[in-house]
């Protein structure tokens, strides 16, 4: 037995030795291939395997985005019968994403209106002088109002008291011409953590304002005590004048800073405060010096230990950049004038980059500061790279932004239009003066009409307008939607209406005048100028302050249905009604 299967196993391996030298013939005990083994069985069931790979995820995303578009469409019916068409359209301007669905992002800007309650600032600390760091130079310029530009001097101030203007009229010179700053106080104007890339803004010192704080008085005479990033502010603005208030009566109040330029080792920031001066003290009432704005940069170290440049200053590239109001009284409630006028120069600015408080020889030892012909010691400072960059207009544009949100409309529309349409006119610029504005924007959808939008008026009805519709979501959802805004100074307007030697820049002045009355009219025109829609600021007011249950028969503004804030809604039916009218002058 044992014999027989010796036998079959030697001639097991005889058969397969001869099948491996003749591979074509099967032979005996070994198995033909199967034909699911063979290669091209192989590779086609591989292809089926990569295709089911591929074709299930592609098919389910295609089905996720049918279920999702389904169910958008489906919440925004339901959105649409539960709000109806004005609150959906409320809805819509807050849910920037589009989800139909408010995260606490989206609703933090309501939430803080309502409530009042601001994220808390990241730090109060206070930087005072370091005595072992460098030091930083500045110095003031200052040339005074200009009388004439006010107003009130064509009639030579009649009516007004001589004690009013004293305070202005004596304010020749800065306060402080020179001042030494340590270099580590101006870590003031670094960005936080989380806005640390080029374009990015901030709140350098952040508004305090909201619905339920209103305005700040306007009896007072003494500034409020700084404190953390405002208190290096304060100091800089006392250069000028011992009495300044970093933060202004009106919004929008503070300072706002961008990051302009990144190097390895320094920052250019881009900044812009709006603070004001009182001029007055007793037993004189006030007098309120409110610049239209102070901007300016500085190039600083990441550490803050090194100043390379810094300039603040007023803006005086246009005819009117100074609100003035002065209070005939002591309290609250008494009467008040304002007026604009011009400021030829108000300027800070750092004579060289800072040095170091004590020098120090390379053993560490210190050193006089004069070499020996009693001259200063002169410093050579490396030229710096930038990394990464963006232009000083630009800078300020996302100042303005963050400032006015309802001007990210205008600034994104006028890039689309390049230099078409009603360029001519003054664009945009910062400026707060409480008179003779006219502003206005155009309908982009519409091939572009321009409306007269009340941008930064400061005072009365201009500033009303700003402070309410101009801050409503659906105002601004509207705006971004299908207008271009902007605003002019009557005063510009009349100077190139009279230039004979620009006709068109004359004609296209002349259109908008024609429609102006005082003090803010807001306008809807065509690119050519055509002037479609308008309607005065303060007949604006007087209608939206009146009750709804009581409406002027004749009013065209109607805001018996839709929004509760009647100013929003009656602003918004401006916007819309300007829009149908400039479709008919464009045959639309």
């Amino acid at each position: 037995m044992a014999m027989d299967v010796r036998k079959r196993k030697n001639g097991e391996k005889e058969d397969l030795a001869s099948d491996d030298r003749n591979p074509k013939s099967p032979g005996k005990g070994r198995k033909a291939p199967h034909p699911e083994r063979s290669p091209r069985r192989r590779c086609s069931k591989l292809l089926a395997i990569l295709f089911l790979l591929l074709f299930v995820p592609i098919a389910s995303l295609l089905g996720i985005k049918y279920y999702r578009d389904g169910l958008h469409a489906s919440r925004h019916e339901a959105a649409l019968h539960c709000l109806g068409n004005e609150g959906l359209f409320l809805f819509s301007s807050l849910d920037s994403d589009n989800d139909m669905f408010l995260s606490p992002e989206e609703f933090r800007t309501i939430a803080e209106k309502l409530t009042g309650i601001s994220p808390p600032a990241e730090s109060e600390e206070e930087w005072g002088p370091d005595e072992n760091g460098e030091n930083l130079t500045v110095v003031a310029k200052f040339q005074p109002l200009v009388m004439e530009s006010m107003t009130k001097s064509k009639d030579g101030f009649l009516g007004v008291s001589h004690s009013s203007l004293s305070g202005l009229r004596d304010w020749k010179s800065p306060a402080s011409p020179s001042r030494v700053y340590s270099a580590s106080q101006f870590r003031a104007f670094l960005p936080p953590k989380n806005k640390l890339e080029v374009g990015e803004s901030w709140w350098l010192i952040p508004s305090e304002l909201n619905i339920f704080t209103g305005y700040l008085a306007n009896n007072r005479y003494h500034p409020p005590a700084p404190r953390g990033k405002e208190v290096l502010i304060h100091s800089l603005l006392s250069m000028f004048h011992p009495r300044p208030f970093v933060k202004t009566r009106f919004a929008p109040q503070g300072a706002v800073a961008c990051v302009r330029a990144i190097s390895n080792y320094y920052y250019d920031i881009v900044f812009r405060i709006h603070a004001e001066f009182q001029l007055n003290d007793v037993p004189d009432f006030p007098f309120w010096f409110s610049p239209g704005q102070f901007t300016g940069n500085i190039v600083l170290s990441r550490d803050s230990s090194h100043v390379r440049e810094f300039r603040l200053h007023v803006p005086n590239n246009r005819s009117l950049n100074v609100d003035m109001e002065w209070l005939y009284g002591a309290s609250e409630s008494s009467n008040m004038e304002v007026d604009i006028g011009y400021l030829p120069q108000m300027e800070l600015e750092a004579t060289a980059p800072s040095i170091p408080s004590f020098i120090h020889d390379e053993e560490g030892n210190v050193i006089d500061s004069l070499d020996a012909n009693g001259e200063p010691i002169q410093f050579v400072f490396e030229e710096i790279e930038w990394l990464s960059q963006i232009t000083r207009e630009e800078a300020g544009r996302r100042l303005e932004v963050t400032l006015y949100p309802f001007k990210k409309a205008s600034l994104r529309r006028q890039k689309e239009w390049g230099t078409r349409g009603f360029r001519t006119i003054p664009s945009a610029k910062p400026l707060t003066e409480p008179r003779q504005r006219i502003s206005w924007c155009t309908p982009s959808c519409c091939g572009g009409p321009w409306m007269t939008n009340p941008a930064e008026v400061k005072g009365g009805s201009g500033r009303t307008l700003r402070e309410t519709v101009l801050e409503s979501s659906p105002v601004l959802a509207l705006l971004n939607q299908s207008f271009v805004s902007s605003w002019s100074l009557v005063k510009e307007l009349e100077e190139l209406q009279s230039n004979k030697g620009n006709p068109a820049h004359a004609q296209l002045a002349s259109l908008h005048l024609e429609k102006y009355n005082f003090p803010v009219e807001m306008m809807v025109c065509l690119p050519n100028g055509t002037v479609v829609h308008h309607i005065n600021a303060n007949y604006f007011l007087d209608v939206t302050s009146m009750r709804p249950e009581e409406p002027d028969k004749g009013n065209l503004f109607d805001f018996s249905a839709g929004f509760e804030d009647p100013s929003t809604a009656t602003y918004i039916r401006f916007l819309k009604e300007g829009l149908e009218k400039a479709r008919e002058y464009l045959g639309n």
